[in-house]
């Protein structure tokens, strides 16, 4: 363990293939989500009190996943049924239940995803990754174990992955962008031709930075 360095899969590459245990049931990542956006994101450890407020948080915003088709999966290098019991608890103590899956990882599981990093100890950290129904990994995040995630955040950027495959680059802090508000950004030209009728047929600061109103 001393020797492995911590590995993780890059922008575009296929999300590891993973046979785990999970709260509800045996899964096969990214397998049986094939076709679905998914997050999957890691916790350091269940029963304390920041991964709490993030599973509450994550579970408060789980109709607003669902409405973009994306499936939420946690997982930590706990037990399963210690995963079991924590959301019991927090469905008793807290009136929250927890309705997506929580993955029982061991350290090779963890290793292969770039989640345990050595100067953190040996816990995971708070990695999150952003898949495709391709099963590609479309945004990776990490933070601390001491720094819970913002989660609308999480929210906002499956949105705007979703939005910019089909329309456009994205701008800084959509949809409140301070040059252009919700508005989707042209691709820039690769000619003269086509730079001269950018500028002519949309809204441009220059020929290099165009856009157009979001299709709702």
């Amino acid at each position: 363990m001393e020797n492995e360095k911590p590995s993780m899969p890059l922008l575009g590459d296929d999300f590891p293939a993973l046979k785990v245990q999970s709260t509800h049931g045996p899964m096969n990542l990214p397998g049986d989500l094939k076709g679905k956006w998914f997050v999957f994101f890691s916790h350091p450890a269940d029963f304390t009190p920041v991964c709490t407020t993030e599973f509450v948080a994550f579970q408060k915003r789980y109709e607003q996943f669902e409405a973009l088709g994306c499936k939420l999966v946690g997982m930590s290098v706990d037990q399963v049924f210690s995963h079991i019991k924590w959301v019991q608890w927090i469905k008793t103590e807290l009136n929250v239940e927890i309705k997506f899956p929580i993955v029982a990882a061991n350290d090779a599981v963890a290793m292969k995803l770039g989640m345990l990093h050595p100067g953190k100890g040996s816990n995971t950290v708070r990695a999150v990754f952003i898949v495709d129904p391709a099963s590609k990994v479309r945004l990776i995040m990490y933070y601390p174990q001491e720094i819970g995630r913002n989660m609308d955040e999480i929210v906002r950027v499956v949105k705007a992955l979703q939005i910019s495959d089909k329309q456009g680059a994205i701008a800084a802090g959509w949809p409140h962008n301070e040059l252009i508000g919700d508005r989707v950004i042209i691709p820039p030209a690769t000619n003269e031709a086509d730079a001269d009728k950018r500028l002519k047929d949309n809204e441009c600061y220059d020929w290099w930075f165009c856009h157009k109103p979001l299709e709702k």
